[in-house]
């Protein structure tokens, strides 16, 4: 019988409390919109701009690729799945302001 690799378990996603599988045709995050410097919400690839309690809803549904759920203060969001590349974590893209 063939073991299965799992590169997950040795990337530190502790934090996260859920990792949703995303659907095929899921979005991926492009922006995060921000208000006074918080994170507010979130701009998909599709354009459409969500709210933050409406982006992690999405994600749960499998509508967002490459995050999983964290909870800080009781108040759940989004946060990058660990992969190795920095240049596609949610903290190093682009803000938006609405």
């Amino acid at each position: 019988m063939e073991a299965k690799n799992n590169n997950l378990s040795a990337l530190p996603i502790m934090a996260m409390k859920e990792i949703p599988e995303p659907n095929p045709n899921a979005a991926k995050i492009t922006a995060l919109v921000k208000e006074e410097g918080k994170v507010t919400g979130y701009q998909l690839s599709t354009g459409q701009v969500l709210d933050k309690e409406t982006g992690v809803a999405l994600a749960k549904q499998g509508g967002i690729k490459g995050v999983g759920i964290s909870e800080r203060n009781g108040n759940e969001y989004l946060k990058s799945i660990p992969d190795g590349t920095e240049s596609n974590n949610l903290s190093n893209l682009p803000s938006i302001s609405m």
